[in-house]
């Protein structure tokens, strides 16, 4: 089956260069109009170029149609100005794919809070900002595909990215909200893990890994995200041909007798209580609640 995206529009963030620009280039092979938003900045978000203007293109020397955009993922303001364009220009929008980010690693210690800042509102408000400027046109239309930028530096940590890896996780969060809110009008929102050799991930991947990393082994699992048939509220990680499910999940937890309800009493218990298990995916908010419950009605039985 050959998955399309002709007639629909798609905007992709942070599209200058690296993962940005594979995923617009992909998209545009497949049919799809592609709004190519970049500030252009560096990858600690200081300065502007014309990316965007380069890689629309490339879309157009291919036979396919692109508009270019400099604008801020991080002012709102700017995100609204950009849907509009779009909807002006092509009168839908069907897919969005956040992207955009920058980096200013240190340890915590050193971290200014300006840096932890800056990270925080191009990767998470940013996303949020993109999102909501399109989200009442999907709405409308009961029909959206939106993907968020999520990292293992998020769900793992990782030595100096505090900032970084507090917006990536903040990000699963906003999806599984979205994911709920916009179900019945047509929307699925995902998250993709990458894992690519792109100028963010340039101090990491050694110069022989950057082949076996290459942004193209992510783009697939990323537009199929975004598909018709694309599923909704999956985090997915991609990298080197390798796709990957991910999952926030809790474990069965121990249900404390009333003697035990204490401080030493979670002490006591702590190894039962930390058991990593066959633990279950986290669907919604109220699993927890309605997880305790369920212990609370099992133990009234027994």
């Amino acid at each position: 089956m050959d998955i399309r995206f002709d007639d629909q529009v798609a905007i992709v963030t942070g599209a200058g260069n690296g993962l940005g620009r594979a995923y617009a280039l992909e998209l545009a092979r497949r049919g799809a109009r592609v709004m190519v938003n970049d500030l252009g900045a560096a990858r600690d978000g200081t300065g502007r170029s014309d990316a965007a203007e380069s890689v629309a293109n490339e879309i157009r020397e291919l036979g396919g149609e692109a508009l270019a955009d400099g604008s801020d993922v991080s002012d709102f303001a700017q995100m609204e100005a950009l849907a509009a364009r779009v909807m002006e220009a092509w009168g839908g929008i069907h897919v969005l794919i956040n992207n955009a980010g920058i980096l200013r690693d240190r340890t915590f210690a050193k971290m200014e809070p300006n840096d932890f800042e800056a990270v925080i509102r191009v990767h998470l408000l940013g996303s949020a900002f993109a999102t909501k400027a399109v989200w009442n046109v999907m709405r409308e239309q009961r029909y959206g595909r939106v993907l968020m930028t999520t990292s293992a530096s998020g769900m793992g940590g990782n030595f100096g990215q505090a900032n970084y890896g507090a917006a990536k996780l903040g990000v699963v969060g906003l999806a599984n909200t979205l994911r709920l809110e916009g179900a019945k009008y047509g929307i699925r929102v995902n998250s993709i893990a990458p894992a690519a050799g792109t100028r963010m991930t340039e101090d990491i991947f050694p110069n022989s890994a950057f082949d076996a990393f290459s942004v193209e082994h992510v783009v697939p699992a990323a537009l199929f995200l975004v598909s018709k048939d694309a599923p909704n509220g999956e985090i997915v990680s991609a990298g080197a041909g390798v796709v990957q499910g991910g999952w926030v999940t809790m474990g069965d937890g121990v249900l404390l007798r009333p003697e035990e309800r204490s401080v030493e009493g979670v002490a006591a218990a702590w190894e039962r209580i930390a058991a990593q298990g066959p633990g279950q995916p986290v669907h919604n908010g109220l699993e927890q609640a309605h997880h305790m419950l369920a212990l609370l009605g099992r133990a009234r039985e027994s």
